[in-house]
């Protein structure tokens, strides 16, 4: 297969090839051609700006575009020299961070007055370097695994425009996998990292509770929620949370401190470790497609191949539907009671409302701490393994228009499948990432979850950067759709 993926690469002219080769590049390239000169940072962002107008009229991965900030902060950057590991380097924002004068919309249309200061996680990617070019899609509050809403519309996946990017940071998911951003930050409250990831061939992971801040909101849908970026490889991924990695005295959790960088840590091999592998779903009466469990074998093999001793395990998960189904509701309620216009909410969220006002905020503290204890049934789990590897969802991409005329039971169960190897470990807090694992043979995206002990993001870096240079992935490009012409 080529580096274009199964369907060929892009049409366009010399420009267009230019732009692409450019903004395909990793993160950690792209800053380096500014550092040493090769490349000034407006002319990066010029040419994402490009790709954006080029490409996203067929994926609707962005929001709103900052051109003109983009290109000033760009300019700033130019004028100043580097000044950090992300210098000049332009990246998205999901719509549930702040940026400042930009509207949160949170996927919807019930916000209208401007942030006045980027969220923490955007201030520490500006003082690495990094200019905001824009903010993504997302379904209405993040509570759906497909990035559909009522205010801005669909969001398509690049690999194949009439299929679901996944949720609920599709928008960053498609804007990185069609190769508009290296970049884009999302959130994770019951898989909404790894599940576009692993719907658009990415890597995204999943940080431990508490790695990344939430500030200004002490928490992201209670425990449930962090916040992290998705990238096209592992070293991109370390290196931004390197700079994302910290807390603020406002956050509600704070995870135990890394000791060394992340980068660095990819340098050390991890060792022979133990594995354990599964294709049990957390959720019951969910069964897995075939190609999910053929692209978990795979997975296993190779690790054979590495070194790794790996075997086949069957995980006695604990039940989270309680928790979650807690934090879930206080969570939306918590988000909506924020909102300028409630009147002008999706009726699929005036029906989770409704839901949520019957759940006190007693029940909401009684999830956390049933989540606590979990994790440290859990724990056990991790005593005879180092790692977890599973699935990542349990079906293939769905049809764009899954919410579509559903109300809030039928939008629960087309979720269900999506979420059943994934919520799981919002629960718990444990790191949990996709891991690219090739395509299937309907051209779209395979990918396999790494899970590990809590507070151990470093060990399912490391491996999965071992499988990345076993199978390299980060080539692998979608055929974009030629932009139409009016």
């Amino acid at each position: 297969m080529d580096k274009d993926g199964a369907r060929g690469g892009e049409q366009g002219g010399e420009q267009d090839r230019d732009d692409a080769e450019l903004m395909f590049q990793s993160v950690e390239r792209q800053a380096e051609l500014v550092r040493t000169g090769k490349i000034t940072s407006r002319a990066l962002v010029e040419a994402a700006l490009r790709r954006i107008a080029r490409n996203d009229p067929a994926l609707g991965a962005f929001r709103i575009v900052l051109a003109e900030q983009a290109l000033a902060e760009a300019d700033a950057r130019d004028a100043a020299g580097a000044d950090g590991p992300l210098h000049g380097v332009p990246i998205a924002i999901k719509d549930e961070l702040d940026v400042a004068g930009q509207v949160t919309t949170f996927g919807g249309a019930a916000n209208r007055t401007p942030a006045a200061d980027d969220s923490e996680a955007v201030h520490r990617l500006r003082a690495a370097g990094a200019v905001v070019i824009g903010k993504t899609t997302m379904p209405e509050f993040g509570q759906w695994p497909f990035t559909e809403s009522v205010a801005h519309g669909h969001t398509h996946n690049p690999w194949d425009t009439s299929r679901t990017p996944g949720g609920s940071s599709g928008g960053s998911a498609a804007a990185v996998a069609a190769g508009l951003v290296g970049a884009a930050l999302g959130g994770d409250g019951g898989g909404s990292i790894r599940i576009p990831a692993a719907c658009c061939g990415l890597f995204g992971l999943k940080p431990q509770r508490g790695r990344v801040s939430t500030a200004p909101n002490p928490h992201l849908w209670y425990a449930l929620g962090t916040v992290g970026p998705l990238t096209r490889n592992v070293r991109d991924s370390a290196l931004l949370y390197d700079v994302l990695a910290g807390t603020t005295p406002t956050d509600r959790w704070a995870a135990r401190p890394a000791t060394t960088s992340w980068v660095r840590a990819l340098e050390t091999p991890p060792g022979r470790l133990r594995i354990g592998y599964s294709a049990k779903p957390a959720v019951p009466g969910i069964r897995p497609h075939p190609a999910h469990v053929e692209a978990l074998l795979d997975t296993v093999r190779a690790l054979r191949e590495l070194g790794h001793d790996v075997r086949e395990v069957n995980p006695r998960y604990p039940d989270a539907t309680a928790p979650f189904a807690a934090q879930f509701c206080g969570g939306v309620r918590a988000e909506a009671a924020a909102v300028e216009r409630p009147d002008l909410l999706e009726q699929r969220t005036r029906s989770t409302l409704t839901l949520a006002r019957m759940v006190p905020e007693s029940a909401v503290e009684r999830g956390i701490r049933a989540g606590e204890r979990l994790a440290l049934r859990v724990d056990r789990m991790f005593t005879t393994m180092d790692l977890l590897l599973t699935p990542v969802i349990a079906e293939r991409p769905r049809p764009v228009g899954a919410l579509d005329g559903a109300g809030l039971l039928t939008a629960l169960a087309r979720s269900r499948p999506m979420v059943a190897y994934t919520a799981l470990w919002n629960v718990t807090g444990h790191p949990a990432a996709s891991v690219p694992a090739g395509l299937g043979s309907d051209g779209l995206p395979l990918a396999v979850q790494l899970v590990g002990r809590r507070d151990d993001e470093v060990t399912v870096l490391r491996v999965a950067a071992q499988l990345e240079t076993a199978r390299p992935w980060a080539e692998l490009r979608p055929a974009l759709p030629a932009p139409s012409v009016s």
